[in-house]
């Protein structure tokens, strides 16, 4: 059966179940193709239903693209929030290091798993627009402030420089899950050991520097070498 501009029509769907499927193409032709070169026409064709039914779920292209990136970033947060649930949470057992690896593995296996959509929360072509920008940074807005906080306890950083080294090893886990996927060159947990060290050496260098490490946190500046 097709719709009066002779696409196949897709079967009945729940509208739930309807706003998932247009949500997937969308995801899969966003990352493929990129915002620019995507229209709301390749949309219904990929996802066989008409114009109609796609604009009632989305007024927009960019409505569209803006749920798609929030899909993409609930899925990014989710697993941090997991990776940083599973640290032990008794007294003492928790250091700074045990943050820092949750935040990279959060990073590496979520982009193991999105395959190339983790593009559209990481090299998106639309973050010139505000609307976009703050959806696509909000994840790992979220990941920096977990990590902000461990530096804090750990390295004694005021709050301005505990931000600015958030972003900065949120930032580092990014890239390196990216790379990591691309070259397929390092295993999963390879990879997230390695870049937990090697951040992990920074922030030692800063808890030696300013002499605020003490039991357990001091030990882990002698796993780092």
């Amino acid at each position: 059966m097709t719709d009066p501009a002779g696409r196949p029509r897709a079967a009945r769907m729940a509208a739930g179940a309807r706003r998932a499927q247009v949500l997937q193409v969308a995801q899969e032709l966003f990352a493929r193709e990129g915002y620019h070169h995507v229209s709301m026409d390749d949309i219904a064709d990929a996802a066989e239903v008409s114009k109609p039914v796609l604009y009632r779920h989305f007024p927009s292209k960019l409505d569209l693209y803006l749920a798609v990136v929030d899909h993409r970033g609930e899925a990014l947060v989710a697993r941090i929030d997991a990776a940083l649930a599973a640290i032990p949470t008794g007294e003492g057992d928790t250091t700074g290091r045990d943050v820092v690896r949750a935040i990279v593995r959060a990073y590496v296996e979520f982009v193991e798993q999105a395959g190339e959509s983790f593009s559209l929360l990481f090299e998106s072509d639309v973050t010139r627009d505000a609307d976009v920008r703050l959806r696509v940074e909000h994840a790992s807005a979220e990941a920096a402030r977990a990590i902000c906080r461990g530096l804090q306890g750990v390295a004694g950083l005021p709050d301005a420089e505990a931000r600015l080294a958030g972003a900065a090893l949120v930032g580092m886990a990014q890239v390196a899950a990216t790379t990591r996927y691309r070259t397929g060159d390092v295993e999963v947990d390879a990879a997230v050991e390695l870049v937990t060290d090697l951040s992990w050496r920074g922030v030692a260098g800063l808890v030696r520097g300013r002499g605020a490490a003490s039991g357990p946190e001091a030990s882990t500046t002698d796993d780092a070498r």
